[in-house]
């Protein structure tokens, strides 16, 4: 009797100890809801094949927007240039030491476990093709970001993270190329739309190739239209990006986890594959001390 009596106590115990504990071992929930695309940062990544699905925005596109939710994770190496996604355009980040940036790293207050997240454009132009690329923005670490990159004919071409934006061109704005055999001029990247990296370790600087992106990905959305008015105070999204007739592809990675074939939502049948082990993952809202739990356990545990 005396052991049932204190059963209740070693309960209670169990509880306080074994909560926490669970709390810090699943991965954070999505700002979107539901589930998210899940990267390891060795060779995980999603692709849509080029031969089948050619290149998402087509010729006579003249406004664009790219955009995303990211939670990076450090990983050892620290020293990392990781492709977020890549084809007409291209997103990737450097961590804090990659001397590409040592400069601009003081500027935007970089620490050790923040990156630097960089947006590319494959331009068309009356003469050749050229690549746009604005100044860096910081990317906090260990945490979800929404990130965005807009633009277009008679646009500015507007980087976003979060609330944050920079703007930069003139008053013409940009056009993306739409020729295939043109979108290499940045030290070569494939002409398969990918989010989280490639196959090949294709070289694009003399010490360096791109990397794989480690952490989530959620609600991808390309779209042929500027989305984001940046005039305005809390422009970031609060819920699922929605669908609508400029969308041109969609990925909200809500299939159960594990599944390694993501549908794309906009109906334009853009269905991206997971390779070497890309799959999506869920979790489990758990409190703990009266606050939710965000911070990442394993990945793929």
């Amino acid at each position: 009797m005396k052991n049932l009596r204190n059963l209740p106590i070693f309960t209670c115990l169990f509880l306080l100890v074994f909560i926490p504990m669970r709390a810090e071992a699943v991965p954070p929930p999505s700002p979107a809801g539901g589930n998210y695309l899940v990267l390891d940062g060795e060779n995980d990544h999603a692709i849509l094949d080029f031969e089948t699905f050619g290149l998402l925005l087509p010729k006579d596109t003249d406004e664009f927007t790219f955009e995303a939710w990211v939670y990076p994770i450090p990983l050892p190496n620290t020293d990392i240039h990781a492709m977020v996604l890549s084809q007409q355009v291209m997103i990737d980040i450097v961590s804090h030491n990659h001397g590409e940036f040592q400069g601009l790293k003081v500027l935007l207050n970089v620490s050790k476990e923040d990156f630097m997240i960089r947006f590319l454009a494959h331009l068309a132009r009356d003469v050749g093709h050229t690549i746009m690329s604005p100044a860096p923005l910081k990317l906090p670490a260990n945490q979800w970001n929404h990130i965005a990159f807009q633009g277009g004919k008679g646009q500015k071409t507007t980087v976003i993270v979060n609330d944050f934006f920079r703007s930069t061109g003139g008053e013409k704005g940009i056009i993306l190329a739409h020729d295939a055999d043109k979108i290499t001029s940045f030290g070569g990247h494939p002409q398969d739309f990918t989010l989280g990296g490639c196959d090949a370790k294709i070289p694009f600087h003399k010490r360096h190739s791109w990397g794989y992106f480690a952490g989530y990905i959620d609600e991808v959305r390309i779209s042929k239209t500027v989305r984001y008015n940046t005039t305005k105070r809390g422009f970031t999204p609060q819920k699922k990006f929605k669908n609508d007739a400029k969308t041109v592809a969609l990925w909200h990675f809500d299939e159960s986890r594990g599944i390694r074939k993501f549908l794309d939502t906009s109906g334009n049948a853009y269905h991206l594959v997971g390779k070497n082990g890309a799959q999506t993952g869920g979790t489990l809202a758990v409190e703990a001390e009266g606050k939710l739990a965000i911070t990442w356990g394993r990945l793929k545990r």
